[in-house]
């Protein structure tokens, strides 16, 4: 995916809204959380980058076109920095 084109980013940030409970599908990353661990999305950058605060205390950012988070709950309130 095309993360510079403002539609798409703003597609992103209204999915993965700041507060939202997410869980970790898949990770391409060595020091990833493990497969199933939940966290609390922080944020979503001007490139597209899901910030996280995962449950194991990592904040590893989740990149859409090579990792995968499912949400499991919306945000309780938050807005999206």
């Amino acid at each position: 995916m095309d993360y510079e084109c403002d539609s798409t980013l703003a597609e992103l940030k209204k999915r993965f809204p700041a507060g939202a409970l997410v869980e970790l599908v898949k990770m391409e990353d060595g020091d990833s959380p493990p497969m199933g661990a939940k966290g609390e999305v922080l944020h979503v950058d001007a490139l597209g980058t899901v910030h996280v605060l995962w449950e194991t205390g990592s904040t590893l950012g989740i990149v859409p076109s090579v990792d995968e988070i499912r949400l499991v709950s919306e945000a309780q309130g938050g807005g999206n920095g």
